[in-house]
C-alpha cells in the first residue's frame, strides 16, 4: 500500500538526498528482516513501517495489497485527451459501459444456473444412492456410499482452492467489500480465483458441507466484471483494445459493484435484493447513474435464470427440478396477525440477536485458530477440510438414527415416504408408511431442507427434539465449516438455523400465536440473519423475493430491526469482523471519535521524498527502487520558478512508463507538453489490468541516461486535492473516504516553509498506525 511522508528541508540539496537514500535502506533492510516472522502470525496485524506493500489475508493466503486511486488524474496528456473527444467516442463511450452491464448479467446468471444444475445433480445422484441402499437395508454400505462421495467432492474442492486459488476461499464478501472501498490484492478477482470459486462452490455445496453458494456468487460476479472491465486477460491471450476507456479505477468499481449486485439476484433469483444488497453492504461510493446500471444488470439476471427454468421445467435437466434455484412460495399461507403475535416476534427478534452476536464471537475464535492450521499450507488446509467433511457426514448420517419414525399424515398431497432425493418425508430406517423428520433435513440439499422448514401446513409434521437436535448440528457445524478452505458461504446456514429455531419458537408459543410455523420459520431466518450479518433493507427484500409473500413485510422488518439492535451491542456484523481480522485496511464512511483531537500533520511520518519538475534519472530511478511510494510531491524550485512551488503529484506507474519511453534531455530545460503528447498518449498511462503493470525490474536505464533529465510536468496531476496541516485529522478522514482518494496532500498554514509537509494515505487513518503513534489513546478508542 501506499506510504506516508514527511519533508526534509531542501529536499532537493545532494546531501540531504544522500541521507535519505541512506534511511531507506536502513528501514528496507529492517522490513526484510521482519518479514519472514511477521507472516507466520496467526493472522496479519498491519506493519507500521511502510515502504513497501501492505500485507493482509486474502482468502486463505497472505498477499501483498495496494490501493486504488479513484481520482482523476488531470494532467497535460489527460486534458489533451478530453479536449480532442469528439460525440462519437463519448457515445461510445457510454454504449459500452451499457453493453458491460449487459454482458455482466448474462455471465453471472449462466454461471448461476450452471452451478445450481451441477449441485443439484452432482447431490441427487449421491442422495438417491444412499437412499437406495438404504432401502435394501444395507446401512454400513449406504454409510460409506454417503460419506465417500462427499470426502471426494470436499478434496477434490480444497485441492483446486489450496493449490489453484488460495484466494477464493470462504465467501468472498469482505474482499469485495474491500476491493470496492479502495483495497486491491492482485488475486481478489484473478481469473484463477473465478474457476475456483465456481466449481469449488459446486463441490463444497454437492459434498454436503453446511454452507451455501450465495456469498461466492457475489465474490464470482464481481470477478466476471473485472475480467470483463479490464478487456480479458493477457495472461491467457484474450484481450479487446476496444475496452481501453475502461482502464480506470473509478469504471472498474462500477462494473464490479454491477457484478456483486448480479451474484445476488443469481443466487436467490431476487434482482431487487441484489440492488440493495450492493448498495447497503458492499459498495462504498454510490451515485443515481450507478442505481440504474446494477437495476438492469440484475433485471437482465432475472430474465436469464426465468428462461433457463423454464426449459428445465421439461425435465431435460436431469435431477434439477425442484430443487436448484431456490424460491419458497409462502403466498398462499394466511397472514392475518394480533397483537399476541407481535410478542412471538419480540421473542425471535431478542433470540436472532443473542444468537447473531454469539455466533459471530464464536466464528471470529475459529477462525483465528483456523489461520494457525491454513498458514502450514496447502496440505493443512486439505487435511482440515477432509477432517470436517468426515464431521458432517457422521452428523448427517448418524444423528437420524436418534429419531422415532412418524406415521405418515393422513391427509397428506404428497408421496410419504419419499422415495428419492428431495422431499418432506424420508424413510430412512423406517418401516413402509412412517418416515424419519431428522432425516428429512439431514438428508436433503441445504436448498430442500430449508423449502420443508418454510413449508406451511405441516405442524405437527417435525417433532420438538428434532428440531433441537437439528439447530444444534447445523449452528455448530456452520461455525466449524466456514473457515475451511473451500469457496462458502454464510446465508444458507444461517438462514438454516434461524428457520430451526424460528419453528422451534411457532411451536412453544402456538397457544397465543394464529401464525404458521412455517412463517415462524421465516421470521426466525430473518432475525438470524439481522443479528449475524447486520443488513435490515437488503436481507428484507431479499426474503420477501423468496417467499413471494409481501404480506409478511411489516413482521421482517420488526423482526429484523430487534435483531440487528440486539446483535450491535455485543460486536459488529460478521463481515466487518472478517475484514478487521483479514488485516484489510477498511475505511468506515465515519471517523473514530479520537481523531478529533488530531491534526492532519500529527499522522505524517518517515522522510519525504519529492521531485524537481526536471528531475534526474538516477534521483527517480533511487527512488523508484529503494521505496513502494505510489505517488510523489513535485516541486517547482528556481529557477524553474520564482519561489518554491507545489507543481503537483505524480504516480509511480506514470514514472515507470516515463523511463520505459526514454524521452530524456541532457539539459535541465522544460521540454514542453507538445514534444510529451508526440511520444506518448492519454491511454499510454492507463492504469493496466491485475497483474499487468510495468514493474521496476523492466526498466533498463544505461550509466550515462542515468545523468540525464526529464520533465514530469506533463504527467504530474496539477490539481490534487490538498489539507492544511491544521485541518482536523477526523475531517480528513471523511474527505478522503468520500472521494476515494489514494492520496492526500498536507500542506503548510505558514509561509516561509516547504510548500509541502507530507502525504497522507490510506494507512495513516487506521486506528493501528494512529495508536502506534499515540499510545494513550488507546484508552479512548
Amino acid at each position: 500500500m501506499d506510504s506516508p511522508q514527511r519533508p526534509q528541508e531542501g529536499s532537493n540539496d545532494i546531501e540531504t538526498m544522500d541521507g535519505v537514500w541512506r534511511e531507506l535502506e536502513r528501514n528496507r533492510s529492517d522490513l526484510f528482516e521482519d518479514k519472514e516472522p511477521g507472516m507466520r502470525e496467526p493472522l496479519l496485524r498491519k506493519r507500521t513501517l511502510n515502504t513497501t506493500s501492505q500485507i493482509a489475508i486474502v482468502g486463505a493466503n497472505v498477499c501483498p495489497i495496494e490501493s486504488l486511486d479513484y481520482e482523476i488524474v488531470e494532467n497535460d496528456l489527460f486534458k489533451q485527451d478530453w479536449r480532442s473527444r469528439k460525440k462519437v467516442q463519448i457515445f461510445q463511450y457510454i454504449v459500452l459501459k451499457w453493453t458491460l452491464a449487459l454482458l455482466i448479467g448474462l455471465s453471472t446468471g449462466l454461471v448461476g444456473f450452471f452451478n445450481n444444475l451441477a449441485v443439484e445433480n452432482i447431490a441427487g445422484f449421491k442422495l438417491l444412492l444412499t437412499s437406495n441402499l438404504m432401502l435394501e437395508h444395507r446401512y454400513i454400505t449406504a454409510f460409506f456410499a454417503y460419506g465417500g462421495c462427499n470426502l471426494i467432492l470436499a478434496t477434490a474442492a480444497a485441492a483446486i482452492c489450496a493449490y489453484i486459488a488460495p484466494a477464493a476461499a470462504g465467501s468472498g464478501i469482505p474482499e469485495v467489500k474491500a476491493y470496492l472501498n479502495g483495497v486491491d490484492a492482485y488475486s481478489i478477482l484473478a481469473p484463477s480465483t473465478l474457476f475456483v470459486k465456481i466449481f469449488g462452490s459446486i463441490g463444497g455445496v454437492s459434498a454436503g458441507f453446511v454452507l451455501g453458494k450465495e456469498g461466492p456468487m457475489v465474490h464470482t460476479g464481481a470477478c466476471i466484471a473485472n475480467l470483463l472491465g479490464q478487456g480479458g486477460s493477457h495472461k491467457y491471450h484474450l484481450t479487446w483494445t476496444w475496452l481501453r476507456y475502461f482502464k480506470n479505477d473509478r469504471d472498474r468499481r462500477d462494473l464490479i459493484t454491477c457484478g456483486a449486485a448480479a451474484g445476488v439476484a443469481a443466487a436467490f433469483r431476487a434482482p431487487v435484493g441484489g440492488v440493495l444488497f450492493a448498495l447497503e453492504e458492499a459498495a462504498s461510493w454510490w451515485r443515481s447513474a450507478l442505481l440504474w446500471r446494477t437495476f438492469f444488470t440484475t433485471a437482465v439476471v432475472a430474465v436469464v435464470l426465468r428462461g433457463f427454468i423454464e426449459f428445465c421445467r421439461s425435465g431435460r435437466c436431469g435431477l434439477f427440478g425442484q430443487g436448484g434455484l431456490i424460491m419458497f412460495d409462502l403466498s398462499s399461507t394466511i397472514t392475518a396477525y394480533s397483537t399476541p403475535d407481535l410478542i412471538a416476534i419480540l421473542v425471535l427478534g431478542v433470540i436472532g440477536g443473542v444468537f447473531g452476536g454469539l455466533f459471530n464471537y464464536l466464528l471470529d475464535r475459529i477462525l483465528r485458530a483456523y489461520s494457525i492450521i491454513n498458514e502450514r499450507g496447502a496440505p493443512f488446509k486439505i487435511l482440515l477440510t477432509i477432517t470436517i467433511s468426515i464431521l458432517t457426514s457422521c452428523c448427517s448420517y448418524g444423528l437420524p438414527w436418534l429419531a422415532k419414525c412418524t406415521p405418515c399424515p393422513a391427509d397428506v398431497m404428497e408421496q410419504c415416504p419419499t422415495i428419492g432425493r428431495s422431499g418432506n418425508f424420508k424413510n430412512f430406517q423406517c418401516p413402509p408408511g412412517h418416515y424419519n423428520d431428522l432425516a428429512s433435513l439431514f438428508l436433503n440439499t441445504n436448498d430442500d431442507a430449508i423449502r420443508n422448514l418454510f413449508s406451511g401446513g405441516t405442524e405437527n409434521e417435525f417433532h420438538m427434539s428434532t428440531l433441537f437436535i437439528f439447530f444444534t448440528a447445523i449452528y455448530c457445524l456452520g461455525l466449524v465449516t466456514y473457515g475451511i478452505a473451500v469457496p462458502s458461504g454464510l446465508f444458507i446456514p444461517v438462514i438454516l438455523a434461524g428457520a430451526t429455531y424460528g419453528r422451534i419458537v411457532g411451536t412453544l408459543l402456538g397457544p397465543i400465536s394464529d401464525l404458521d410455523p412455517g412463517l415462524f420459520a421465516l421470521l426466525g431466518a430473518a432475525s438470524f440473519l439481522g443479528g449475524t450479518m447486520r443488513m435490515t433493507v437488503s436481507v428484507c427484500v431479499i426474503l420477501l423475493e423468496l417467499t413471494n409473500d409481501l404480506l409478511m413485510l411489516p413482521l421482517v422488518m420488526l423482526v429484523l430491526l430487534i435483531s440487528k439492535t440486539v446483535a450491535d451491542s455485543f460486536n459488529k456484523g460478521v463481515y466487518d469482523q472478517i475484514v478487521t481480522m483479514k488485516g484489510l485496511p477498511y475505511m468506515e464512511a465515519h471517523a473514530e471519535p479520537y481523531m478529533r483531537n488530531l491534526v492532519a500533520g500529527d499522522v505524517v511520518i518517515g522522510p519525504l521524498i519529492s521531485f524537481s519538475g526536471v528531475e534526474k534519472v538516477a534521483n527517480i530511478v533511487h527512488a523508484l527502487r529503494l521505496t513502494g511510494h505510489n505517488g510523489f510531491p513535485v516541486v517547482d524550485e528556481p529557477p524553474l520558478s520564482d519561489a518554491p512551488e507545489l507543481v503537483g503529484l505524480v504516480l509511480r506507474s506514470h514514472l515507470l512508463i516515463l523511463l520505459k519511453g526514454k524521452r530524456f534531455m541532457k539539459e535541465r530545460v522544460k521540454a514542453g507538453a507538445g514534444e510529451m503528447l508526440q511520444r506518448f498518449g492519454a491511454f499510454d498511462f492507463a492504469k493496466a489490468g491485475s497483474g499487468k503493470g510495468l514493474k521496476f525490474e523492466d526498466l533498463d536505464i544505461l550509466d550515462e541516461e542515468m545523468e540525464m533529465y526529464v520533465d514530469l510536468h506533463p504527467i504530474t496531476n496539477t490539481s490534487p486535492y490538498t489539507v492544511v496541516e491544521t485541518m482536523s485529522l477526523a475531517k480528513a478522514a471523511v474527505l478522503f473516504r468520500a472521494l476515494g482518494l489514494r492520496h492526500l496532500c498536507v500542506v503548510p498554514k505558514t509561509p516561509g516553509r516547504p510548500p509541502i509537509v507530507g502525504v497522507l494515505t490510506r494507512h495513516d487513518f487506521m486506528p493501528e498506525h494512529i495508536v502506534g503513534l499515540f499510545p494513550h489513546l488507546n484508552h479512548h478508542k
